[in-house]
């Protein structure tokens, strides 16, 4: 793979940034396989448990965190509305609270799509990228769960950014960890708030799980959602893409496509090089600054562009988010100098939320790259969260006329 050395070495300093930024019960499993009735009826219900082991959560290798964690598989909806399996992780700090707490299901940025990749397979080491992240909402005494997204550390490849598959995955993590026996004893009930957080990828998981609650999950106490650096619009990031920065992304973007359509044929565009980098993707983890560079332009791996088809098109445009209100706030960041993600698709999310007349709180951030922007981005999205939370008013900041002045309970609540 000889464009596999050109990369720039961003993510390390990243989690340093971060860092310095943000001061067992045996394992429950269902019965029955594939094809029973048992596994028929479980399926029959998005978010349920299937099976929970116990797990640690680590930022750093060997460095304790004072949590309780559980890896666990769960049902959920794939991009089609049928059923699948997804994995992830719950952690609890381990505070002695017993009440109701509030409860984050956070997404996570772009890992890789090999299963080794998974979240719940680098907590335990200490080298998930994100886990000074997570571990800095946990420290604010709240539960969290964090999908693995489906196809990433379950069978099947990973649908990355493949927007439906990823918002039902977030908002059935949710479900599952309220149903985790384990948790319930410290503080994870129905009863908890629940609040989602992302950023990247995990951006447009949580958007699409803001948009999709209310009909998908009604039955959650979603306060808020605080999603960064959002590809809102595939074929704008990619055409942005193709040639620049974040080629190579783009190539992943279209496996993740391919494998939730299965009819858009991916390997019958691919040249031989491109084979050889996607088989490379499946198989092994690698930092996103070095695949977003891996591919200079998709002519260089492909005999056609799929991006010029019709039916790419329209499977990309299908994750488009947009189109639907979020029924419960939003903050929305966006760094100007993002170099992966034009800062005009964020602001376009906004326009088109607060058209709809979502509650949104619009933060762009001066000068802020793609990496730079999760960094510093995160503590304020954190607070955001937090005065959710705490039933405190949203900020809205959209255009007068458009969004709601404060949020309230949903019908029923």
């Amino acid at each position: 793979m000889r464009r596999m050395a050109r990369t720039l070495s961003v993510t390390g300093a990243a989690v340093t940034a971060v860092a310095a930024l943000l001061t067992a019960p045996p394992p429950t499993r269902a019965t029955g396989t594939a094809d029973g009735p048992r596994e028929r009826v479980l399926f029959q219900q998005p978010g349920r448990l299937l099976s929970a082991e116990p797990s640690s959560f680590r930022t750093r290798p060997g460095r304790p965190t004072g949590t309780e964690a559980w890896r666990i598989t769960y049902t959920s909806t794939d991009a089609r509305g049928g059923p699948t399996t997804v994995s992830g992780t719950v952690i609890v700090p381990r505070d002695g609270r017993k009440g109701p707490r509030p409860l984050v299901s956070y997404a996570m940025g772009t890992v890789g799509i090999a299963d080794q990749c998974a979240p719940s397979a680098h907590f335990p080491r200490g080298t998930a990228v994100e886990a000074p992240l997570v571990h800095a909402v946990i420290r604010r005494g709240w539960g969290v769960v964090v999908t693995d997204y489906e196809g990433l550390g379950t069978p099947g490849t990973h649908t990355y950014t493949v927007g439906r598959a990823e918002g039902t995955a977030v908002l059935d993590a949710a479900r599952a960890a309220q149903r985790l026996p384990q948790a319930r004893r410290m503080g994870v009930t129905p009863r908890s708030r629940v609040g989602l957080m992302g950023y990247s990828q995990g951006g447009q998981a949580v958007g699409w799980a803001a948009q999709l609650a209310d009909t998908y999950a009604p039955e959650l106490d979603l306060v808020g959602t605080a999603a960064g650096g959002v590809p809102a619009d595939l074929m704008r990031v990619a055409r942005h893409n193709d040639g620049h920065a974040g080629a190579g992304l783009v190539l992943m973007a279209a496996v993740g496509q391919d494998a939730a359509f299965p009819e858009l044929g991916l390997d019958s565009y691919l040249d031989d090089e491109g084979r050889r980098f996607v088989d490379f993707l499946k198989s092994e983890c690698v930092a996103v600054d070095t695949v977003a560079r891996a591919v200079e332009r998709l002519s260089d791996v492909t005999v056609r562009n799929p991006l010029d088809q019709p039916d790419w098109q329209r499977a990309l445009r299908s994750s488009d988010l947009g189109g639907t209100a979020p029924a419960a706030p939003v903050h929305l960041y966006h760094g100007t100098a993002d170099e992966l993600i034009p800062y005009k698709v964020g602001a376009r999310l906004r326009t088109a939320w607060c058209r709809r007349g979502a509650t949104v709180r619009w933060r762009g951030l001066p000068l802020l790259g793609h990496v730079t922007g999760a960094a510093l981005g995160t503590p304020s999205a954190a607070r955001w969260l937090a005065d959710r939370f705490a039933g405190k008013p949203a900020p809205d900041t959209c255009p007068r006329g458009h969004g709601r002045s404060a949020p309230g309970p949903r019908p029923g609540r």
